[in-house]
């Protein structure tokens, strides 16, 4: 029978207690991360204070400012394009045929006038426009174990298309390899001949961690399409200086790589004869070339992206504070917005 007083119903006292105990058993551990209950500091964003971080931040930066272009100004530069120039005339509407073309002649001469004084170190540049070294296929398409262990030569997996030459691998093997840059310039300043270094052009880290000291190229450029320049099988690639600068991929279709250094100051209005050779088929894609000499400053070459970019945010913020004074002396704030004149729910109003 069911009692009458319905006490089947509810659950006993240890049904109550082993309840409470679980309850209590998976009950979080207290901690002020957990809650969200950690001290913080909310500042609070009142036009005393902004306005004179604005002006702060303002007068800070215009003068860094200005200081860097200044700096990038006294860099001294002399560039030359040359993929079109340097066509004989009767190419000129054929450019591919004439790159493609061994029999024909490379070689251009051109005189290049010293706007300003150049001290040394005078650093050469090639600048490629238009060449996409960030293409997902190309910057993969290389084998660090390769370039660094004589041991894993045939660690070719990641270089395809370029990875194997007659069944033999290809040291160094890919893309990035393949398509070396290999236009050649020499320099002269009347009868004295520029010497061009090619020493210290590259990263320590490079030439000791990523390149080996007995990693020899093997099989490079010898197929039937030549993407590029040619090594020296007897240099290790730890001393292919052009190399190991071209295998340092740009992130832009714009970039400039080192080529070597001069080591003698130029004077003003000097006359550099410069000999090129003018091999790397850019007319494919419709690429320039250019040379460009340069001078280094204090930040390194002539650049007057970092100085402007100080100066537009030092003019902003000025600009910002000059607004918000504007607008406090205009719209002041009243003792009244400041403070709470209205009942809350279950507070009395004063």
């Amino acid at each position: 029978m069911v009692p009458a007083n319905g006490d089947a119903a509810r659950p006993s006292s240890s049904q109550d207690g082993s309840a409470a105990t679980m309850k209590k058993r998976n009950k979080p551990q207290y901690h002020p991360f957990t809650q969200q209950q950690l001290p913080a500091c909310k500042p609070i964003l009142a036009p005393q204070t902004v306005i004179p971080v604005l002006l702060f931040v303002g007068i800070v930066f215009i003068p860094i400012g200005l200081g860097c272009i200044a700096a990038s100004n006294r860099v001294v530069e002399v560039v030359y394009q040359y993929e079109t120039s340097c066509v004989p005339g009767y190419m000129i509407d054929n450019k591919i045929a004439y790159i493609q073309n061994p029999s024909i002649d490379k070689t251009c001469t051109r005189i290049l006038k010293v706007p300003k004084d150049m001290k040394q170190p005078i650093y050469i540049y090639y600048q490629l426009d238009k060449f996409y070294q960030n293409h997902r296929r190309y910057v993969t398409s290389r084998s660090d174990k390769q370039l660094r262990s004589p041991n894993e030569v045939n660690n070719t997996q990641s270089c395809k298309p370029e990875a194997t030459e007659h069944g033999s691998p290809v040291v160094p093997c890919g893309l990035i390899a393949w398509s070396l840059f290999n236009d050649t310039y020499s320099f002269a300043r009347g009868n004295e001949v520029l010497m061009v270094h090619k020493r210290g052009i590259l990263w320590r880290s490079e030439r000791e961690d990523i390149f080996g000291k007995q990693v020899y190229p093997r099989n490079f450029q010898n197929g039937t399409l030549i993407g590029g320049g040619t090594l020296d099988p007897r240099i290790p690639l730890s001393r292919q200086e052009d190399l190991i600068v071209w295998m340092r991929t740009a992130a832009l279709p714009t970039f400039r790589k080192l080529y070597g250094r001069i080591e003698v100051d130029l004077h003003a209005d000097e006359l550099i004869t410069v000999t090129l050779q003018n091999n790397y088929n850019t007319y494919s894609f419709g690429g320039k070339k250019t040379l460009v000499l340069s001078t280094a400053g204090v930040l390194g070459g002539k650049s007057d992206f970092l100085g402007r970019g100080y100066v537009v945010v030092g003019l902003a913020c000025l600009a910002l504070a000059m607004l918000l004074t504007l607008l406090c002396l205009a719209f002041p704030l009243r003792e009244e917005h400041l403070a709470l004149r209205y009942p809350l729910s279950g507070v009395p109003a004063r």
